[in-house]
């Protein structure tokens, strides 16, 4: 009789708490269910506002890009017409179209045959006055340019330099210099440059510059061409293989003796109108598979 009494004393027991807990139940589930659906409200309402600002600054920056382009364009086609038009701007008008041109698109054109037509304009001046003024300020401006972009290819990637001596040089007849090799990204190249001629008159010096890939190959790539002061890296530099340039650039030049610097940069930073080629894409995406 004891455990039959003891036994329904429990099971009141259970029944009560039951009774209590089941609207709990009830009430902690709708509770559960409003701050699930208030935490997924918010999150979809955080996204939505993200979506909606990335949206807004891709279409302010895509506007500005167009804006900017355009103007561009316009300021492009108008210094153009200048030199186009014969005769009707002075020295000083066309010298001053040259530096807008050249600081504003140094890195997307090749200016050179500009700046060698401007110092013809320049030499055929009579004023010998005049003559300097222009002569120093056309070397300035392709030395600014010149530096501007050797300083951010050697911010990514590799540089040396070496001194050139002009009475050496014409003793010997060909002038070689101390070999470098560079590594960049993984890639180790060994540079020799040989200087073949100056030109005391242009300024300019002729160079031959061998590459040797060893991971590729034991030969010697040769290339030979002609720096001057409007010789810019970004605009007149070397293919090599993985996607990669090499650029000499005269840095110092004086009546006995010049500096030149060889940089070795990544192709990404080559000027616009370097495109890599689709086999360098292909193998690109070779390796990284």
């Amino acid at each position: 009789m004891t455990e039959e009494k003891d036994g329904k004393q429990g099971k009141d027991v259970w029944d009560k708490l039951q009774i209590i807990f089941h609207p709990l139940n009830g009430l902690l589930t709708a509770v559960a269910v409003a701050l699930l659906g208030y935490y997924t409200s918010s999150v979809l309402r955080s996204n939505e506002e993200a979506t909606t600002k990335q949206r807004v600054y891709t279409e302010l920056t895509s506007s500005r890009e167009q804006a900017d382009s355009a103007l561009r364009k316009d300021m492009f086609l108008s210094i153009i017409d200048t030199f186009q038009r014969p005769g009707s701007e002075s020295l000083e008008a066309k010298m001053l179209n040259l530096e807008l041109l050249t600081y504003n698109f140094h890195d997307s054109l090749n200016l050179k045959p500009l700046f060698a037509h401007m110092a013809r304009l320049i030499e055929a001046s009579p004023n010998p006055t005049e003559k300097t003024q222009y002569r120093t300020r056309l070397k300035q401006m392709g030395r600014d340019i010149a530096t501007r972009q050797l300083v951010l290819l050697e911010q990514v990637g590799k540089k040396f330099s070496r001194s050139i001596d002009f009475e050496m040089l014409e003793k010997e007849g060909i002038l070689e210099l101390m070999p470098e090799t560079l590594s960049l990204n993984g890639k180790q190249r060994e540079f020799l440059l040989s200087v073949l001629g100056f030109n005391a008159q242009t300024r300019e010096i002729r160079i031959e510059m061998g590459v040797r890939t060893p991971q590729e190959s034991s030969a010697m790539q040769l290339r030979k061409f002609q720096i001057g002061d409007f010789d810019f890296p970004m605009i007149d530099n070397t293919r090599l293989s993985s996607d990669q340039r090499a650029a000499v650039v005269i840095t110092q030049s004086g009546d006995s003796s010049a500096e030149v610097t060889l940089v070795y940069f990544p192709g990404s930073y080559a000027s616009l109108k370097e495109k890599i080629s689709y086999d360098e894409v292909i193998e690109q995406f070779r390796n990284q598979q």
